[in-house]
């Protein structure tokens, strides 16, 4: 008899380290083996590797902690998983010169999805290593795009969550867009990202060509997938409070303008500190209102108006 579960180990951290971007060994083992001993971990990667799924780079600033990423060869075996479906391989998958590059920021944003998957852990919530998607494209038509630093899915077992889109005896689930600021743009910038979700909120595609304009179904785009438009959280990190104080002060600016107006009315819109975050952790009131930055409050019950 073949045992059903074999491989299953090794097909989940392969799964992460594809999902995720980059990762750290200590982090794959928190979302993966967390009860086990992390040499266990150690030696799944390093056959990994050996089989020419993934590679790594080391970060000599870091305590040479090893940064892992995937290879083509493993972005071809995990494109074709079920539970990887639309997922899109980084187009610098298997540069290790582009991984360096570009670790400081990937390894932000996988330290802020580990937050909330550890907070689920504690609170009896899920929100399983897979239910955080970096990068997820979001067309809005002429070639542009709307691409947050990560979708996360999250089951809370408080069926009154805010905002939820759907409870029932397994909770309330709840989604949102992820936007990861190290302080390398300025304020104005980072508050122009919200700009982009409020077109995004509002972009209807054209029709078909072909398409009878009073037979075509003209309604937003996100609509195809959510069925509520995903709650959006910034999580500010690189500077001190008086950074923080700044950025917070653009995105209520920001919140001012007219053109943002029916997305602020549908969908929560919070910042917070990653210092906060990690100190206190994601369900904790931490969050600041882009409308308010005075007030702090959950990032699960605060509704969808």
């Amino acid at each position: 008899m073949v045992y059903a579960d074999a491989g299953g180990g090794d097909r989940l951290a392969l799964a992460v380290v594809a999902q995720w971007r980059m990762v750290t060994t200590e982090q794959v083992h928190v979302l993966i083996a967390p009860t086990v001993r992390i040499e266990q971990t150690r030696r799944r990667l390093a056959k990994l590797r050996e089989e020419g799924l993934v590679d790594r780079v080391t970060l000599p600033q870091a305590g040479r902690t090893r940064c892992w990423f995937l290879t083509r060869y493993g972005a071809q075996i995990a494109s074709e998983w079920p539970e990887l479906r639309g997922w899109r391989p980084s187009r610098t998958v298997s540069d290790p010169t582009a991984a360096r590059l570009r670790v400081g920021h990937a390894l932000t944003v996988t330290e802020t999805g580990l937050a909330f998957v550890q907070d689920a852990r504690r609170h009896g919530d899920v929100c399983q290593p897979l239910d955080w998607i970096p990068e997820v494209h979001h067309p809005l038509g002429g070639g542009e795009a709307v691409i947050p630093d990560a979708l996360l899915y999250y089951r809370s077992h408080d069926t009154g969550a805010g905002g939820a889109d759907g409870s029932g005896e397994g909770g309330s689930m709840l989604r949102a867009f992820i936007e990861v600021d190290r302080a390398t743009m300025g304020p104005e910038r980072l508050a122009a990202k919200v700009g982009a979700y409020a077109r995004l909120h509002t972009y209807v595609p054209a029709p078909p060509p072909g398409t009878r304009p009073h037979l075509a179904v003209q309604e937003a785009s996100w609509r195809r997938r959510y069925p509520l438009f995903p709650r959006l959280l910034f999580i500010l990190d690189g500077t001190g409070p008086v950074g923080i104080h700044t950025r917070l002060t653009a995105l209520r600016a920001a919140a001012r303008q007219p053109a943002l107006a029916a997305l602020l009315r549908d969908v929560p819109v919070l910042a917070a500190p990653m210092t906060d975050l990690l100190l206190h952790g994601p369900a904790a009131p931490i969050w600041h209102p882009v409308t308010a930055t005075d007030q702090r409050v959950g990032w699960m019950h605060t509704r969808h108006p």
